[in-house]
């Protein structure tokens, strides 16, 4: 049965195949920019010069300093550059910690943004921006920062490490397990997170077995597309604010910290959330959602423990303090004795509970 509901559809010019990295300048000239500011990470450094070659006279610098959890002295020293340089539009090449960049950029100065993702996660499609400030990470949802254009090369996927990979598309695939059952999802928005969730999990797998899988790696930028949209155009619940607080006040690595928390998370709302644990199981082809999603992960190969990817353990206890203290909605209330749990379950790689479990406590 469908209800009354609300849908946004964002305002994102979208190019997508193979070898359409080709189209930046194109792409940057159709914004009506001048001058473009080529950001990167530091490993990508040498892909944002090939890039800032690529486009001729519109390449007004590259910054190459970009990093994870977007900290705002990392911004201010890149906003320095844009203004020398006098680049009125910014080309993030990369992945989360560089289109994060381009996004505070954006809110700071204006500019337009050319997005050019190289991995899964999804933040190209949103108008959501996660800052991080002495030790502590939010987020503010606006379409300031929303990027006017999205180039998705799926090349440019061939060379992501393998456990990235994995890492990367669960991380798309936590935000479309968040639209299913967040405050504001829609019938539209359900559709695209299913299908999602789906892609990425035929396509995961695939590419484990081989990375150079060119169907797989279109399946999964494809899917990495859906499950940006969805968070772009839905809100967020307890498994992105557990990562941002495990992410902003431990420095975890993003992607890892969404595969490893997902399940545990799943689990937790499983009960108030059935239509959403419904969809999840179709798309996985699963008896149960929170231990399908772990059997996915544990079938990539990487990491399934809070205390393998750096989280201390008695840090556990600060965690839920933070996490309850601003919690964002959710479908099922938030009580600090409970999250404890399920971070102390995620800390030692145990399997979530299981949707029945869930049910009966």
């Amino acid at each position: 049965m469908i209800g009354s509901f609300v849908y946004d559809a964002l305002p994102v010019r979208v190019v997508f195949g193979r070898g359409t990295l080709s189209a930046a300048a194109a792409e940057v000239e159709r914004l009506g920019a001048k001058r473009a500011l080529v950001l990167t990470t530091p490993q990508q450094e040498a892909e944002g010069r090939r890039l800032g070659a690529g486009l001729g006279g519109l390449f007004g610098g590259i910054y190459a300093g970009a990093t994870m959890h977007t900290p705002a002295d990392v911004t201010e020293a890149a906003l320095s550059i844009m203004t020398e340089s006098g680049a009125d539009c910014v080309v993030s090449l990369g992945g989360g910690s560089t289109t994060g960049l381009g996004k505070a950029l954006a809110l700071r100065s204006g500019v337009d943004q050319l997005c050019i993702p190289t991995t899964y996660a999804g933040s190209e499609m949103t108008p959501i921006l996660g800052e991080t400030r002495d030790g502590l990470k939010t987020t503010v949802r606006t379409l300031d920062v929303l990027p006017e254009t999205v180039i998705y090369d799926v090349d440019l996927t061939l060379t992501l490490p393998a456990a990235l990979s994995a890492t990367s598309g669960i991380n798309a695939v936590a935000h479309a397990v968040e639209a299913l059952y967040a405050q504001d999802r829609s019938p539209i928005v359900s559709l695209m997170a299913e299908e999602g969730i789906r892609a990425l999990a035929v396509a995961l797998p695939a590419i484990i077995r081989d990375p150079q899988d060119v169907e797989a790696r279109t399946q999964a930028l494809y899917g990495a597309w859906l499950c940006g949209c969805c968070l772009g155009s839905a809100g967020m619940a307890l498994h992105h604010k557990l990562c941002h607080v495990l992410g902003g006040s431990f420095n975890l690595p993003h992607a890892e910290t969404h595969t490893i928390v997902l399940p545990h998370a799943v689990a937790y709302n499983a009960a108030a959330a059935p239509e959403a644990m419904a969809a999840i199981r179709r798309a996985l082809g699963a008896a149960d959602a929170a231990n399908g999603l772990f059997d996915l992960i544990c079938g990539l190969g990487v990491p399934q423990a809070l205390a393998e990817i750096g989280m201390p353990g008695d840090g556990i206890d600060r965690a839920a303090d933070i996490a309850v203290e601003k919690p964002y909605w959710n479908p099922r209330p938030i009580e600090r004795d409970a999250i404890h749990a399920l971070l102390a379950r995620a800390h030692a790689g145990e399997p979530p509970l299981s949707e029945t479990v869930s049910k009966a406590a």
